[in-house]
């Protein structure tokens, strides 16, 4: 394909529509959470409301508490529909290369630098200037929840802005989710996040959803 005949900003657009995103009449949900890290295991109840505020309850340790709480703020603040006219209104897209991999774009405009890959209209990789650090993501396997697509495995690490060296550990993530009463609501189920330690061992984080319902 000419890259001159491809009109990325419609491309990007098309691919931006297809992400899954909650109805306007989202309220929160509930449930039990589990968390667990090698040997250790917490177990507690908790709720997000319709402003992704997390209680919960049943676990005293404030860092189960803390991680917990930004796991389900972290995948319900991406769940909220914002029209691309918003979010995109000074930026254009550009092409940059084609492959197999999909289509690499380059923003201009308001977010100059950041760049975006597309494939059958769902977007597989993200590289984004975020409160002073580089976000890189790939994303290899979807969710086709019938009314948009979820991430389910894919990568996600940090660099740094000035020469795109590693500012984080690469972390591994493994996503699965759930249609709450077929509502349309799809919530997550369950998150294994995997990375190397400073020994360069394999260290594994699962966080678990039960007994699931809407408020």
């Amino acid at each position: 394909m000419i890259s001159s005949k491809l009109n990325c900003n419609e491309i990007f657009k098309k691919a931006y529509a297809s992400r899954y995103t909650w109805p306007t009449t989202f309220n929160g949900y509930c449930g039990r959470c589990i968390f667990i890290e090698n040997e250790k295991s917490f177990e507690g109840e908790f709720t997000l409301d319709n402003k992704f505020k997390t209680e919960i309850t049943n676990i005293s340790d404030n860092n189960v508490l803390k991680s917990i709480s930004s796991q389900l703020f972290e995948v319900a603040i991406h769940r909220v529909k914002r029209e691309f006219s918003e979010v995109h209104k000074h930026n254009n897209f550009g092409f940059m290369e084609e492959s197999e991999k999909g289509l690499l774009m380059q923003v201009y405009g308001k977010n100059e630098g950041d760049k975006y890959r597309v494939k059958e209209n769902k977007i597989n990789m993200v590289f984004r200037k975020i409160h002073g650090v580089i976000i890189e993501i790939f994303v290899d396997e979807f969710i086709d929840t019938g009314n948009g697509f979820l991430s389910k495995k894919y990568s996600s690490h940090q660099l740094n802005i000035e020469n795109l060296t590693p500012k984080s550990k690469k972390l591994d993530y493994e996503d699965n989710f759930i249609n709450l009463g077929n509502s349309n609501i799809w919530v997550l189920e369950s998150r294994i996040i995997k990375f190397l330690d400073e020994e360069n061992r394999m260290q594994n984080l699962k966080y678990l959803f039960k007994e699931l319902s809407l408020n």
